[in-house]
């Protein structure tokens, strides 16, 4: 035969042989099958599609979801289904052990990225948004995801930001009753206020005040409201950022731009309401540990007591400081305010009093100009480089003294940027003995120490004698007595903090109370593409919330995205937003319930985070047009119940990033929807899953920069790019680094349901692992393998036989069943594809046709894992439904157990034999096996035995005399 009649055997052969072509064919035929079916819609009570809600009821449900994905240009790469992949394995095999399964993805479509190419571009961000969406909707449907897409939206879709408006109404319509512990609507304050339940603040009544004054107060229990505070500027983004916004080096969280201090008008979320409970019902999620401490610490619950000192002996005016350590107040001897404080400019007199050191005025000639500017100084530092611990502490006396309430000690008032208006009260008191930063102060400022807790190292009470301070919670309080005050001398820690809260609470200086490090939700952007406020303003400058027929707000056209920046040391200044450049928009006549009247739109737009706090809860009721959510709906899917005592989605997967940024916040919305009574669950997310991140090697050429990964060359030990040798290391995945690898491209030479194994294979799911390319192949063979025990590759047809499997089959299949499921409830796919691959091998080497009841129920197992293949599998074996909803095997106990184990027998800790007996035996009748056994009696030659332990089935060890 000719080469070329040999070539086109073989190929007429193989022409039914799993390939990457065959792959393409019938992924994409069985994800058209799926869609025209609506295989993966996830019915509602009340929906109509099954035969009553009775038989939905009986139905144990599972909400299952992904964490909001961004729909970047960039498109994807292989890093960013690793979750996707892994809960949708964990939902098919919850459909097929009978679960009513809701699954679906949507977009979190509003942001930076789209706006920053809008500026550059001048495409509108609705038109880059939406095709980059389409693009990873294309991305998505390859791998054979089954999401209910009768769920999915975008958060840019005004249908679904009227309800993120309509929310923020609820919050701004809203106050948080501490008494009662929950939110409550601002009409029944205002009630309270009218009737006298409440008093006013100042003595005055409500008929007595004007509008203005009335929302003035109401601004200050609101719990969305607009104040003039210190905001985050980021001027390369030209916006303000919260907080959690920020990171740990002082830059933007999304572009690494620095980030300053400014003073703005802004928009706010009481979140700070919410303290006590966000931490305290974290007890009740499952969540991992290390994302419940995180938002614990970043909450920073902290008992301690308010300490009131007087300046310049005027009660009026005074710096309240907020401490944990009341027990060291006698050894404070000065105090710090942050530069942005509200009292400096009120305590600066106009010249230095007499005596002050030179080194406390920073050369200045009067307490104004140095103050003027160390607060220009400070201002040009982020949160974290004033929070460093640099060798040099800055400051400068600002020409006040306080009094210490318990010593009466006059205290010179500073200003320093180590501390923060962000945390406590943006004032300390000083207590340098005993505090690492305020004795470098101290020092560097030649101010006095005070020693009050006794030193348990040996180094004495001078603290001029001192390296560094003494700081200890154990040791005793010591020089803290006043004859005409409190005596603290002798006292523990705990027992000197009781006794000075109670002095302080009874002469008026001050009172126990709970701090927080968690600042209130800095809401409001100075950009064009986020939601618009819901907000009005009347000539008199109140703020109006819009009615729900008015809803959706949409964003006006405007002809320029970029906002304008502005310099945050002059005071007037203020940045100018896309917004505000629409004047027909801006300024508009409405009729608000008493009459047309012209009012003034709010010209900033919500963050990124806001659509994200809610987006649970729209997958349940998408397309409900008169309510947020029905309440039967959200009550069957997110309900509490047993196990869950505050409801929620019942598994959420993502990446830790987000530990003190979307889920706080979200918590923080579901809160209050369910205080109103719009929900019955106090909290999104039940259990939250963190997926590691898979990396890739990042090569760089001498300069440092990123080269081309699929372009270096690997000979004699080294990688070479162009002929240069280049470094390796392992990080990230991602277009900037140059070693992305698209699922497109995988999916393209192997097929997705390839891809979809190796990603679950490639180890723990919560674990960070490196991708390889060339390791893709295994898990392409096992499904050529599998394909090759079903099907006949020259016919197309079954080879599957009727008859029964073998004994050693039987008892393959059913481990593998049993081992399986495991795995796949405990999300542990990666040992779940080890067995079925065991299982799969175990066929290849038995020869022959495999049995029919093997090959279904081998099929089945694959099916939440590599769907398209099985589905076409099914078929191939005669069945006429999607396998989808297929019930999942059920191992035999009989066949899971083995028939035989090995029995070690040890002499003195040596192995002298092993023994084949059943799984069952006991005790005594193993100890009689093993003592009988020709191996044992030889190697003890006559010896007596001592003592004999048996550990049945696995274990005898022998103890001689």
């Amino acid at each position: 035969m000719s080469e070329m009649n040999a070539a086109a055997a073989a190929e007429t052969a193989a022409a039914h042989r799993y390939t990457a072509a065959m792959a393409a064919d019938i992924e994409a035929r069985w994800q058209d099958f799926w869609d025209q079916e609506g295989t993966y819609e996830a019915p509602n009570p009340g929906d109509g599609d099954l035969s009553g809600d009775a038989e939905l009821a009986a139905k144990p449900k599972k909400f299952i979801m992904d964490m909001f994905p961004y729909p970047s240009g960039a498109g994807l790469h292989v890093g960013h289904p690793l979750g996707y992949i892994a809960t949708d394995v964990h939902a098919r095999h919850l459909r097929m052990t009978g679960h009513n399964v809701l699954h679906t993805l949507g977009f979190d479509a509003f942001g930076l990225p789209a706006e920053q190419y809008a500026v550059q571009t001048g495409t509108h961000p609705r038109t880059s948004t939406e095709a980059n969406m389409a693009n990873m909707k294309d991305q998505l449907r390859r791998l054979g995801l089954g999401h209910d897409k009768r769920r999915s939206f975008a958060t840019i879709d005004p249908e679904y930001y009227k309800w993120t408006q309509w929310i923020f109404v609820q919050i701004f319509n809203s106050w948080y009753d501490a008494d009662a512990k929950k939110a409550r609507p601002i009409a029944e304050l205002v009630a309270q206020f009218e009737s006298g339940e409440r008093a006013v603040p100042g003595g005055r009544t409500w008929a007595g005040m004007n509008a203005a004054e009335r929302a003035d107060l109401l601004s200050e229990y609101r719990l969305a409201y607009a104040s003039d505070a210190p905001v985050n500027w980021a001027p390369g983004l030209g916006t303000v950022l919260a907080n959690e916004e920020v990171t740990a080096d002082g830059r933007s969280e999304r572009g690494n731009f620095p980030v300053f201090k400014a003073k703005l008008r802004q928009w706010n979320m009481r979140i700070t309401a919410y303290s006590d409970r966000l931490i305290d019902d974290l007890d009740g999620l499952d969540w991992p540990e290390a994302i419940k401490l995180q938002q614990r610490n970043w909450i920073g619950r902290s008992e301690g007591a308010r300490v009131d000192f007087a300046v310049d002996g005027n009660a009026d005016k005074k710096v309240t400081v907020f401490t944990t350590r009341q027990d060291t107040l006698f050894g404070a001897t000065y105090m710090v305010l942050a530069p942005e404080h509200d009292l400096v400019a009120g305590i600066v007199p106009d010249a230095w009093p007499e005596g002050t050191h030179d080194v406390w005025t920073g050369g200045h000639a009067t307490p104004d100009e140095a103050v003027a500017a160390y607060r220009k100084q400070a201002a040009a530092k982020s949160d974290v480089e004033r929070q460093t611990d640099a060798k040099e502490k800055t400051g400068v006396f600002t020409g006040a003294y306080a009094t210490n309430p318990v010593s009466g000690g006059k205290v010179p008032v500073f200003i320093a940027d180590y501390v923060l208006m962000g945390y406590g009260t943006g004032a300390i008191m000083a207590v340098p003995a005993h505090d690492t930063r305020d004795f470098a102060f101290a020092r560097a400022f030649e101010l006095p120490m005070r020693c009050v807790v006794e030193p348990t190292d040996g180094r004495g009470e001078d603290p001029a004698e001192w390296d560094d301070a003494f700081a200890s919670y154990d040791g005793k309080i010591v020089n803290s007595a006043a004859a005409d005050t409190v005596s603290l001398d002798g006292l523990g820690v705990v027992d000197a903090k009781i006794r000075m809260t109670e002095w302080l609470a009874d002469n008026g200086f001050g009172e126990g109370t709970i701090n927080y490090r968690l600042r209130d939700w800095l809401f409001s952007r100075q950009r064009y593409w986020g939601e618009p406020f819901p907000i009005v303003y009347d000539e008199d400058g109140i703020a109006h919330s819009l009615p729900e027929s008015m809803l959706p707000l949409e964003l006006p056209e405007v002809e320029d995205y970029s906002p304008r920046t502005f310099d945050p040391e002059d005071a007037d200044a203020q940045p100018e937003t896309p917004l505000s450049r629409n004047q027909d928009w801006v300024n508009v006549t409405l009729d608000l319930g008493d009459g047309p009247k012209k009012y003034r739109r709010e010209t900033n737009t919500m963050p990124n985070w806001a659509g994200s706090c809610w987006y649970e809860l729209r997958y349940l009721d998408p397309h409900n047009s008169d309510k947020l959510v029905d309440p039967a709906v959200e009550q069957y899917w997110m309900g509490p119940r047993e196990g869950m005592p505050h409801g929620g989605v019942d598994l959420y997967v993502g990446g830790q990033e987000h530990a003190v940024l979307h889920l706080l916040y979200a918590r923080f919305w579901s809160k209050v929807l369910f205080d109103l009574g719009h929900v019955s669950s106090s909290e999104p997310f039940h259990k939250l899953y963190n997926q590691g991140m898979i990396q890739a090697f990042v090569y760089r050429d001498a300069r440092g920069i990123a080269v081309p990964a699929v372009e270096v060359e690997e000979r004699d030990g080294g990688f070479y790019y162009q002929g240069e040798k280049v470094s390796r290391v392992l990080g990230k995945m991602g277009k900037s680094l140059k070693n992305a690898v698209t699922p497109d491209e995988i999916s393209a030479e192997y097929g997705a349901d390839t891809l979809r194994l190796y990603e679950m294979a490639m180890g723990p799911l919560d674990v960070s692992r490196p991708w390889d390319t060339r390791a893709v192949v295994g898990q392409y063979r096992l499904l050529q393998r599998l394909w090759r025990n079903v099907v006949d590759e020259t016919t197309g047809e079954a080879t599957v036989t009727d008859t029964e499997p073998d004994e050693d089959t039987l008892r393959a299949l059913h481990k593998a069943i049993d081992g399986v499921g495991q795995d796949m409830s405990g999300m542990r796919f990666n040992t779940a594809i080890a067995k079925v691959t065991e299982l799969n091998n175990h066929l290849t080497k038995s020869g022959g046709p495999v049995s029919r009841s093997v090959a279904e129920r081998l099929v089945l197992l694959v099916a939440p894992l590599a769907p398209h293949i099985a589905e076409e599998l099914w078929r191939k074996l005669g069945h006429s439904e999607s396998v989808v909803h297929q019930d999942f095997p059920v191992a035999d106990p009989a066949y899971v157990v083995d028939e035989t184990v090995t029995c070690v027998v040890q002499i003195k800790g040596k192995v002298k034999a092993r023994l084949e007996i059943s799984p069952s035996i006991g005790d005594d009748e193993l100890e009689k096996l093993a003592l009988a056994d020709p191996a044992v009696v030889a190697a003890l030659g006559g010896a007596g035995i001592r003592k004999v332990i048996v550990r049945a089935p696995k274990l005898v060890n022998i103890v001689p005399a």
